[in-house]
């Protein structure tokens, strides 16, 4: 590379014209990354387990860009094998996955039941594994030479460092996403699809909506930017990681947390 090559900054964090789909996309985290996605002139899918509230959503949305509902439930097998079909059925390529649906359970250490453990672990943990196995087809013929199709799961700065909540699956499951996520980058890394994971911290969502009532002022002042994260931040570091930039970052956990879990 000369001084005189282009770089094309403007194509190279470009996502115009990739199809995505953003699980957990009705609300929160998901909600937010979808939005900017089709801000950045994405078509996109969003996936959640209710319908009525995935529907509005994909309807509000669709004043921005394309955006198209496919509810279900990614828990179990059969339910991310139905999105991967439904996806099909309407393109013969997919670009961008992003595995964003998540469950939490808090309860006392002795009263901790079994359900909600299967509940975080098949939800957090399972259904990315298996929604990314069923749409390995599609992603594939998306991937073209320097520009790879994208698999990006949303972890959590819980699986980073342990939380003072009672979450007991909750962080073990982020853990697990973070090392899946390096598993998953060398394996289908051979496919040309990279995959990488965001771990949050604390986002305005309905799963910290508890917590944001009673702590947030405390996380404000942990966090050495001294504040909570606003749907930019998300939505910057989706783009990133879907353009052009980032077809050389593979197998990498970003935390988006303004620096909570290293202060």
């Amino acid at each position: 590379m000369t001084p005189q090559d282009a770089i094309g900054v403007d194509s190279l964090f470009s996502i115009k014209g990739k199809t995505a789909l953003v699980t957990g996309g009705s609300r929160g985290i998901g909600l937010m990354i979808a939005r900017g996605y089709l801000e950045a002139g994405a078509k996109v899918y969003i996936s959640s387990r209710k319908r009525e509230v995935c529907d509005e959503t994909a309807r509000q949305l669709s004043a921005i860009g394309p955006c198209i509902s496919i509810p279900s439930d990614l828990s179990t097998v059969a339910g991310c094998n139905h999105l991967a079909s439904e996806i099909a059925k309407q393109e013969d390529k997919l670009h961008i996955l992003v595995n964003n649906a998540g469950a939490a359970w808090g309860a006392p250490i002795g009263q901790y039941p079994e359900a909600g453990w299967d509940k975080v672990m098949d939800t957090n943990l399972k259904g990315i594994f298996f929604l990314t196995q069923a749409c390995l087809p599609l992603l594939e013929k998306a991937a073209v030479a320097g520009d790879p199709a994208r698999v990006i799961n949303i972890g959590s700065i819980d699986g980073l460092a342990v939380s003072d909540l009672e979450n007991y699956a909750y962080g073990p499951s982020k853990a697990a996403v973070h090392h899946l996520t390096r598993n998953l980058a060398v394996h289908i890394g051979r496919r040309n699809i990279t995959c990488n994971a965001v771990a949050p911290g604390p986002f305005e969502s309905m799963m910290t909506k508890d917590v944001l009532e009673h702590f947030k002022q405390g996380l404000e002042k942990t966090c050495p930017l001294k504040r909570i994260g606003e749907p930019g931040d998300m939505a910057g570091v989706a783009i990133y990681l879907a353009s052009r930039a980032a077809a050389y970052v593979n197998g990498v956990t970003i935390a988006v947390d303004g620096g909570i879990c290293i202060s």
